[in-house]
């Protein structure tokens, strides 16, 4: 269906016409540098390009009051005195005679995006808007926002369009304060936001931006605050908030649509931010919500001030979108201290909210905790103004989407569904890997059937590997020689780390771990011997993978950050002919996996799992999982299980923490 993408040069034109330090960063710039480089990239081009509207009044009054819009209308026609005097009511805002009419094509743009993805004329998109939204309120602008433009979004989604859940993600550097207080007693839309906070010395300095501030009422656990108590977060400190609180809260919410509050302050370079994370993780973060809301979601432009960083992330996200395999993520040591110590606080303050939470440890009983600084203390004596050291980082990698992005190895009479190429090798492999295939893995040396199998799926592993085909389905005859015909070619001739991830309870043999090449992680629901090494970790459910909501903590908490940290550069998944689960998991599963390995995923099913090829090359082509439904608690015995396997692992795999090192809160395990 496409990805739209929505700009009106009449959004810049609007600027600072007085002296303010605290205003100066928000320039007409923001919006052209990230849009020509959406044009210079080749992306625009690729998407649906939509008109802008201006808002009604309307549309405005379903979040902002009436007096409120009727002193906005009146600043086209102030001078400038009149305009300064204006703006001395509200905080680090800045009004202009254009503002208002930029302010209506900012939420007008919001809502078509909201018209066509709800109405299915596009999967998904981004609006590049100007003045940003998240921090206006009812009956005030702040933070260079005067209206709150996917607050309302989310208001006439649920009205137009009926739908119960909404989800608000917002990744930018600031608390968006406006949101939350829209929707702080409201259970039908669940806000996630994490900021700088810095123990409420960052602006906008909010004791109701901390950890603490679940909602209130009827809206209680359906605001997640995410407080970055110190600068310098890295990829692995956002990644691992997304594997242990956002993801798993929101499989549970099931929303119906994903709204995005994408602000860019929280990437490298950012003068307010100040953090380390690169532009390309927004990859991996957009890729981590698509397979949400059956792919219905809207990244809306809030903030982002370093005119070099601000475009490469603003093309991360919409490459994404356009469904191209996301980079190589870079520098996955785990997160840290302070990190683990927020991650820590508000897995525990939700942990009585919702079900995929309730085995978080307790809060920190020692001073640890996010409250540790008091801003009594802070505010005697005034910070020296800090000297930010200008931070330089390479270009994000280009992304090349390989021309096939899904091949199918099938049996004689098996129909390749559409938008997946049959492959049949027409480069004849070398003699060499002819006899290694026969010498390790056929005993009859007549089994041309099983060779010619082989033979294939090497071929087609080849062509991944030089980028030519991005994923691959085989149904084989036999499962365990398939998967160890690829682990052993990919290990060997292609020096490739191979993430393994078998699904159900067939004995499969190890591919040989210790070495580090391969990871293998098996679900089923059979207790293990024993952890054979760090690198083949067996996970056991009771039910096996049949109990969705088991199964869902074990990928979300588990295999994606285990996948994370090891970086493979294939990724093997083998469906068990008993393996229980439903095709969609299986389906979230498989889409999810696809943000390793720059998209190179090899599925292996047996032959008689003709009626499972359909769904899987649906997510291998990029298509959106269907919803799971609003998932019910794990069985307890599962998440103690998880929990004690999560614990032993997590030193070596430090993307599994989810405590600081010493902290004295009790895990329930």
């Amino acid at each position: 269906m496409g990805t739209a993408l929505i700009y009106d040069e009449e959004m810049t034109k609007y600027k600072l016409l007085w002296v303010d330090p605290a205003c100066k960063i928000e320039v007409p710039e923001r919006l052209t540098v990230s849009h020509e480089a959406l044009i210079q990239s080749g992306l625009a081009d690729r998407c649906v390009s939509l008109p802008v509207r201006e808002a009604t009044d309307t549309d405005i009054l379903l979040v902002h009051s009436e007096e409120y819009l009727e002193a906005v209308k009146k600043t086209p026609y102030m001078t400038l005195e009149d305009l300064k005097e204006f703006t001395l009511q509200y905080g680090d805002v800045y009004f202009h005679p254009n503002i208002f009419h930029c302010a209506k094509l900012a939420i007008g743009a919001t809502l078509q995006l909201v018209d066509f993805v709800m109405t299915r004329k596009v999967r998904n998109g981004m609006a590049l808007v100007r003045p940003p939204g998240h921090h206006s309120m009812r009956s005030a602008a702040s933070g260079f926002c005067v209206f709150n433009n996917v607050a309302i979004a989310a208001r006439y989604a649920k009205q137009k369009y009926g739908i119960k859940r909404v989800l608000i993600v917002d990744w930018d550097i600031h608390h968006g304060q406006g949101v939350q207080y829209c929707f702080e007693d409201d259970p039908s839309v669940l806000y996630f936001s994490w900021h700088r906070y810095e123990h409420q010395k960052f602006w906008p300095h909010l004791r109701e931006s901390d950890y603490n501030c679940v909602g209130k009422e009827k809206g209680l656990g359906f605001n997640i605050n995410v407080p970055w108590n110190e600068v310098g977060m890295r990829n692995s400190d956002y990644l691992s908030v997304f594997c242990h609180v956002l993801l798993p809260v929101a499989y549970e919410f099931c929303p119906d649509l994903v709204l995005v509050c994408a602000g860019f302050d929280s990437a490298i370079g950012d003068p307010e931010g100040e953090m380390c994370a690169s532009p390309d993780v927004f990859a991996h973060l957009t890729h981590l919500l698509t397979n949400l809301a059956g792919g219905k979601l809207c990244a809306v432009l809030e903030g982002g001030y370093n005119l070099t960083s601000l475009p490469q992330s603003v093309c991360e996200t919409v490459q994404t979108l356009l469904g191209d395999p996301a980079p190589r993520p870079d520098n996955l040591d785990g997160p840290c201290e302070s990190a683990l110590e927020s991650l820590h606080c508000v897995r525990s303050a939700h942990r009585q909210y919702w079900s995929c939470l309730r085995h978080a440890a307790d809060l920190p009983t020692s001073d640890i905790s996010t409250k540790r600084i008091k801003l009594a203390e802070a505010s005697e004596k005034e910070e020296e103004e800090k000297s930010v050291e200008e931070k330089v980082w390479p270009e994000p990698p280009k992304r090349v989407a390989p021309p096939i992005r899904t091949a199918s190895v099938l049996p004689n009479g098996v129909k390749c569904p559409d938008g997946c190429k049959l492959f049949s090798s027409s480069e004849d492999l070398d003699s060499v890997t002819v006899s290694k295939l026969r010498e390790n893995f056929l005993k009859d040396a007549d089994d041309s059937d099983a060779l010619a199998t082989l033979s294939r799926l090497v071929a087609l592993v080849e062509k991944m590997e030089k980028n030519e085909i991005c994923s691959g389905l085989a149904l084989v005859r036999d499962i365990s020689m398939a998967m160890m015909c690829v682990v052993q070619h990919a290990a060997a001739a292609l020096s490739k780390r191979v993430l393994v991830v078998c699904v159900g309870d067939m004995v499969v043999p190890s591919p040989g771990t210790e070495d580090g090449k391969t990871l293998m992680v098996q679900f089923s629901n059979k207790e293990p011997d024993e952890q054979k090494s760090k690198y083949y970790i067996s996970v056991c459910l009771k039910k096996g993978c049949s109990d969705v909501s088991g199964f869902m903590q074990a990928l979300l908490g588990l295999l994606l950050p285990l996948g994370y940290q090891y970086d493979p550069g294939l990724v093997l998944l083998v469906r068990m002919p008993d393996s229980g689960v439903c095709d969609a998991v299986w389906q979230h599963l498989t889409g999810l996996l696809q943000g390793l390995a720059q998209g190179h995923t090899l599925v292996l099913m047996q032959e008689d799992e003709k009626a499972c090829v359909d769904p899987t090359v649906s997510s291998l082509l990029g298509d959106a999982a269907p919803p799971l439904g609003q998932l019910h608690a794990p069985l307890a015995e599962d998440v103690e299980a998880l929990e004690r396997l999560r614990h032993r692992l997590q030193a070596d795999w430090k993307l599994l923490q989810t405590t600081a090192p010493g902290t004295e809160g009790s895990e329930k395990y």
